[in-house]
């Protein structure tokens, strides 16, 4: 029956009626129809009818309207356990959890007794709002009442310790975890991303290969786990078991395999996801952080053109999209192509695509690489002035590297001494940079002396280094001995740089006058032959002389 159909001429109190108004109610897609059927409620006045008020005030709360779910609430002179559960659970998914937690006190004070449900409920309000006395204290309630075994309690429970990254926190869900006498795959995969939270992957990975079964999620969270704290080999030898596996490959799990994949360099794994995704998944809408997560991958593996042809395919692309593109192109060296997309992203503001904090630094970054130091200030202005907002450390990090390298060292040094925040190594770096290049030894001394403060001596080597270079550029030789004499004294020595390459899945490490890699010999002929191919196209060396002096 439609609501604007008569009702039935049957009698107020009849239970045909009111299984009507239910059956009406299971069926209602709007505010309007429930309100219409709320209207009905109290006009054969079944207003203190719990039966039906919980279907209501359910409808209400799925609907969105949390207020007249409340508001219906309020006129039950006696609610039962479930109109108060109903509630409860409301607010525990509203953007007011904590009054899950006030409408349990106002019910410990009704005839109504709190059921699994209700703990269940307010458990889960105490992990989202981060009420850990509260939550630790209904605890205590459901060991007092007996509660400790229902499975949805402890669920919850162990939800809710997990979610605290001290060390305590792991311990209790895994007490939790320990006493539940039935588990499924939920409850195992909590207390894998409990171990993650708490940045404990041994425990994580041992517990992992303890589980009955695993899900795609199971394999996710302890990819997406290594790929975080910098395991990106053991992340990708994950992924590839994943494959292995009966366990579906979802988006999710490629996006955190896609991570690793970034982050190692690792182009040939990242090319067959993209592979799979094309042959596997061209039937069915992609997630836009899968596409995000591509573009990514290939910008840090250097195959720019495809990182673009895939952001062109993105149906809506957002400000992550457009960010990390931008940020493609800054690191490759393409400044007006990041510029170029920074203006058509600015096209899309009334789509909700607007520049974000993240986004200038690649904007930012881009006029530093390409010297383009008037668009550099321009932006670093118009981010306060037009989107309002605020300059963080690496913007200002951005632009004094712009001016550094352009030679506009006085600028550079004022904007530093004006800066609101607390200039980091990477700004008096960027400083110290600048003086070498147009050999200000003034400045350069000033900054290493401000540099060499607070930072860890192995630190602290590489700016001394960088400084006797200055020092050498101008021939102050004696200055170069004081420093070599410090660094002695110190017992430090500048790290070796270091850098490595993945041949047919096999990791390759170098460091500085590395000697210990079983083709050196080969290695180091080619690169004398294209330092030589480099010097006969008219590239300097520079400063080479001068540092192995220095080393002497």
């Amino acid at each position: 029956m439609l609501l604007g159909e008569s009702f039935p001429q049957i009698p107020r109190n009849s239970r045909t009626l009111q299984h009507h108004l239910y059956s009406l109610l299971q069926n209602c897609d709007s505010i309007k129809k429930i309100t219409q059927v709320h209207t009905q409620i109290i006009v054969n006045n079944f207003s203190q009818k719990n039966y039906l008020l919980v279907k209501l005030i359910s409808s209400y709360i799925t609907s969105g309207s949390l207020t007249q779910a409340h508001h219906v609430s309020q006129q039950i002179e006696n609610p039962s356990t479930t109109i108060w559960n109903q509630m409860i659970r409301g607010h525990a998914k509203s953007q007011t959890p904590q009054r899950s937690v006030e409408l349990y006190n106002q019910m410990r004070a009704t005839e109504a007794n709190p059921s699994g449900f209700t703990y269940s409920f307010l458990i889960n309000a105490c992990s989202k709002s981060g009420l850990l006395t509260e939550g630790k204290q209904i605890h205590c309630r459901v060991l007092a009442s007996g509660f400790c075994s229902n499975l949805f309690v402890q669920t919850s429970l162990l939800n809710f310790y997990s979610l605290d990254t001290r060390n305590w926190g792991i311990l209790n869900a895994r007490n939790v975890f320990c006493e539940m006498r039935e588990r499924n795959i939920v409850t195992w995969n909590t207390m894998l991303c409990g171990y993650i939270r708490c940045g404990d992957l041994n425990g994580a990975e041992k517990l992992f290969y303890e589980m009955p079964e695993r899900s795609s999620v199971s394999y996710t969270t302890l990819i997406s786990g290594f790929s975080k704290s910098g395991r990106f080999k053991k992340a990708l030898g994950l992924f590839s078991d994943m494959r292995r596996s009966d366990v579906g490959i979802d988006q999710v799990a490629m996006v955190a395999a896609l991570s690793a994949c970034s982050e190692a360099g690792d182009l040939k794994i990242g090319k067959w996801i993209h592979s799979y995704i094309e042959k596997s998944m061209k039937n069915q809408p992609l997630l836009v952080s899968l596409f995000n997560s591509l573009i990514h991958m290939y910008s840090c593996c250097g195959v720019i053109e495809e990182a673009y042809k895939i952001f062109l395919k993105i149906p809506k692309p957002n400000t992550v999209s457009f960010t990390t593109m931008i940020t493609c192109f800054a690191r490759h060296g393409l400044a007006e192509k990041a510029l170029t997309l920074f203006a058509s992203m600015q096209t899309l503001k009334d789509n909700g695509v607007r520049p974000d904090a993240i986004t200038f630094i690649g904007v930012l970054s881009a006029c530093s690489h390409a010297g383009l130091v008037n668009k550099g200030r321009y932006y670093f202005e118009a981010m306060k002035k037009i989107y309002g907002i605020e300059a963080r450390v690496m913007h200002y990090g951005c632009i004094i590297d712009t001016l550094s390298r352009a030679g506009f060292l006085n600028e550079a040094y004022q904007l530093v001494h004006s800066m609101p925040l607390e200039p980091n190594e990477a700004i008096w770096g960027s400083l110290l940079g600048g003086s070498k290049i147009y050999r200000d030894v003034e400045l350069g001394s000033y900054v290493a002396q401000e540099l060499m403060v607070g930072l860890n001596p192995n630190q602290a080597a590489g700016y001394i280094m960088l400084l006797s270079n200055l020092y050498a550029d101008v021939r102050k030789w004696d200055y170069v001995s004081v420093l070599k004499k410090r660094l002695v004294e110190m017992g430090l020595k500048k790290p070796a740089g270091q850098s490595w390459l993945q041949i047919d899945g096999v990791f390759h490490y170098f460091g500085a006058n590395d000697c210990t890699h079983m083709q050196s010999t080969e290695i180091y002929h080619m690169l004398g032959q294209l330092t030589a191919q480099a010097v006969m196209e008219g590239y300097v060396l520079a400063d080479l002389q001068a540092d192995l002096d220095f080393k002497k």
